[in-house]
């Protein structure tokens, strides 16, 4: 069968989903020809995972839901193994402590890949045959689940590499040249009540539903993410010494982590860690790796605020998503908007997540998936905030206008960065 294009990651004719299943699931594979066995084993802090356990994770996924949809299909592959890469599944069984996954020297990386080599032939068997509307539905959430971990897999090799004394590079990733940044301006946003969330016929989280309305009052927002230039003066001018600024857990965190400058930045503040290893900050490209006391702090300091993920989402809707840069382009870091002297917001899909000053919360009316996968994104909305639009490690066609990431306030590690708003009379 054939699924639509928006379910497809880059693709621009529809695809079988067998076809779609062995090109996400290859992706996995790839970004690990670079590593080492012993790079997949590490885990650098609680919030991250081994490479090998990000493999391992994803193939449960098709197992337990996929194959093992209904309590039908074969036995579980490795039983034993179902408590070792369940994530947060609490209803589908135990799990193994989140932040020991870097003590699980065995199963190895070999047999890690054989387990996913096994999995793969049968889903695809399984997908030789006629679907249902289920199954194509649960194959979709598992692959975009999947392009997820592609991520996280990047974010959580750059933390594990910047710990290293020898700061090695996980890919010599090309950086084509960028652009210059112009000077920020606001372009008015819609007024009144408008309509948010999802809409058309591809795949979306149930976070995304149901599209409603909200009510935005008078606004603008900038063309264009903060950039490395402009954060640097942020910092130059007291930023981080300024209590003012900062809301008061993120006052504390600022002095309990002795944060002076963004994740990765060096004390110059002209060059930072990359997943190329160290380089020279672009002064133009946006600044990433910021949480949100952060961005939340910069947005008082320029006289501005943080958007509403409303504000951001219809100001987004007319955009292509797929027009931004990301993963697939190989750069692995931010870059500078090489069309700067294009009208109307850019950069808005890729480069860096931007933060909002949404709480993550269900929309009106919100409803989890039924069952265990119910447990994917409803039970997280409590102390989080809403990022929007992709990174530079995201996978293109991941993303939409609609897609609601989450982190928690402190959270730097990600690919994250800022675009303001303010009010308007």
């Amino acid at each position: 069968m054939s699924l639509a294009r928006d379910n497809l990651a880059s693709a621009h004719s529809p695809i079988t989903c067998g076809e779609w299943y062995e090109r996400v699931r290859g992706r996995s594979l790839a970004l690990c020809a670079a590593l080492a066995p012993e790079d997949t084993v590490v885990q650098s802090m609680p919030d991250a995972s081994p490479t090998k356990w990000h493999l391992a994770h994803t193939t449960w996924f098709f197992e337990r839901f996929v194959l093992g949809r209904g309590g039908e299909g074969p036995a579980p592959l490795h039983p034993e193994w179902h408590f070792l890469f369940n994530s947060y599944y609490h209803s589908a069984g135990p799990l193994h402590t989140r932040s020991e996954r870097g003590l699980l020297t065995r199963p190895t990386l070999a047999e890690i890949c054989a387990y996913r080599a096994r999995i793969d032939a049968e889903v695809l068997a399984r997908l030789d045959a006629p679907i249902d509307a289920q199954l194509t539905f649960l194959i979709a959430l598992g692959l975009h689940h999947e392009q997820q971990h592609q991520e996280l897999m990047l974010t959580d090799l750059k933390h594990l590499f910047s710990c290293n004394p020898l700061q090695p590079a996980y890919l010599q990733a090309r950086r084509p040249a960028g652009g210059r940044a112009t000077p920020l301006r606001f372009i008015n946003g819609r007024p009144g009540i408008v309509a948010i969330g999802f809409e058309g016929d591809g795949f979306a989280y149930d976070n995304e539903l149901p599209r409603h309305g909200e009510l935005l009052h008078p606004h603008a927002i900038a063309d264009r993410p903060v950039t490395n230039a402009e954060y640097a003066q942020f910092i130059r001018d007291g930023g981080y010494r300024e209590p003012l600024l900062w809301m008061s857990e993120g006052w504390a965190t600022v002095q309990r982590e002795g944060w002076s400058r963004p994740l990765y930045w060096g004390e110059d503040l002209a060059h930072a860690f990359t997943l190329g290893g160290p380089r020279a900050l672009d002064p133009h490209a946006p600044v990433c790796h910021v949480s949100f006391f952060e961005a939340d702090a910069f947005a008082r300091w320029a006289g501005a605020r943080l958007p509403l993920e409303a504000e951001w989402e219809t100001l987004a809707a007319a955009l292509d998503p797929e027009s931004g840069h990301f993963a697939d382009d190989g750069a692995l870091e931010p870059m500078a908007d090489a069309a700067a002297e294009a009208d109307g917001p850019r950069q808005m899909f890729g480069d860096v997540w931007e933060w909002t000053s949404s709480p993550y919360v269900g929309y009106p009316g919100f409803r989890p998936l039924p069952g265990a996968l119910g447990e994917y994104n409803g039970k997280f909305m409590c102390g989080q905030w809403v990022l929007r639009g992709g990174s530079c490690a995201t996978p293109r066609g991941h993303v939409r206008a609609s897609y609601r990431n989450f982190f928690y306030p402190r959270d730097r590690w990600q690919f994250s960065g800022i675009r303001l708003a303010k009010d308007l009379p």
